[in-house]
């Protein structure tokens, strides 16, 4: 019975560190000190071994520029033929690595615009250019270019598409779920609602995405219970997507304090700037681009952006490698 005994209370004591990381673990203050703000870092963990590819070598900038060799080079016709080529060598290993140049371009024609997939990836190219020269408060001097999304995928493994009418199955019996008791990975598999994106990651027009009130009561005309539950579940995926917990951005004192809130709340801010921003001015307008089979199951849009697409679970896409040192080109100023 003791030896029963003895097991049993091993087994008790090891499911209550199930969800704590063995050590050794780096560990960085991100928060004033007395308040448990201590960001933890796995080394073991997968992510932090993931990186970008390793650059092609270099090609000279002299000779004739792209553009005046190549018909229909609507973008990147300044560069040299060695550094167009060089960078289309990158964008196929980033994006297409099976199907080669022939996923975007006709073979018989490479001028041609027939494929969608060239005008996707033209459109692309124009917006990472966006990205590393405008919103330099989010990404830095880091960048980003086609790999951080896409991973060698030709579609990126984390979009998403507007959910719609949200009801249980065909069934008119089953009731309306309202959005939610729907678990899915990009809320943390939470029963909150499983699309806060449409209501938030759309447009820079939409609301401000503010759950705290600024005092210790509820504010007159505040938001409602579902419009509360819309902001946890955007939260859900900001934390999931960093694989961070609320201190990585806030103080808990006071979740509504940009005083005594981290940095990272201010890189956040402008991350949910920029990705608005995006899927407004680059991801949306390309609807009527894409073929039925590429566009969203419920109310037929296009493939939009969210924190997870670059990230995929950590703090910084691919752990912070520059995506653009070896490729200025991307960067057009």
């Amino acid at each position: 019975m003791k030896k029963i005994m003895t097991t049993l209370i091993g087994l008790a004591s090891l499911s209550l560190l199930v969800a704590c990381e063995r050590p050794p673990v780096e560990t960085t203050q991100n928060g004033f000190r007395g308040t448990a703000m201590v960001d933890v870092q796995n080394p073991r963990d997968p992510a932090a071994a993931m990186a970008y590819p390793a650059a092609l070598p270099a090609a000279s900038s002299d000779g004739p520029k792209a553009g005046e060799v190549y018909q229909n080079v609507q973008v990147l016709g300044d560069l040299s033929v060695g550094e167009f080529t060089r960078l289309m060598t990158a964008i196929t290993a980033w994006v297409s690595p099976e199907q080669g140049c022939n996923y975007c371009h006709n073979p018989a024609n490479l001028a041609d615009d027939s494929m969608y997939t060239k005008i996707v990836s033209r459109r692309m190219i124009q917006m990472t250019q966006h990205i590393n020269d405008d919103w330099t408060d989010h990404v830095a001097a880091t960048g980003v270019n086609c790999y951080t999304c896409h991973r060698g995928l030709n579609v990126p493994e984390y979009i998403w598409f507007e959910e719609g009418d949200s009801t249980f199955g065909n069934s008119p019996f089953a009731g309306w779920r309202d959005g939610q008791n729907r678990p899915v990975k990009a809320v943390a598999f939470s029963t909150l609602p499983s699309d806060p994106f449409s209501m938030f990651l759309t447009s820079p027009d939409q609301p401000a995405v503010r759950l705290a009130s600024s005092g210790p009561f509820p504010e007159p005309g505040g938001l409602t219970t579902k419009e509360s539950e819309m902001h946890y579940a955007l939260m859900m995926h900001y934390s999931s997507s960093l694989d961070v917990n609320c201190t990585y951005c806030h103080m808990t004192s006071s979740f509504q304090s940009w005083e005594v809130s981290t940095p990272a709340r201010t890189r956040a801010w402008y991350g949910q700037s920029m990705v608005r921003a995006l899927n407004a001015d680059y991801l949306t307008p390309l609807g009527p681009v894409y073929p039925d089979n590429r566009l969203g199951p419920h109310t037929g849009d296009a493939p939009k952006a969210y924190c997870a697409t670059c990230h995929q679970g950590q703090k910084k896409p691919l752990g912070g490698a520059s995506a653009v040192d070896a490729y200025p080109s991307l960067v057009s100023d």
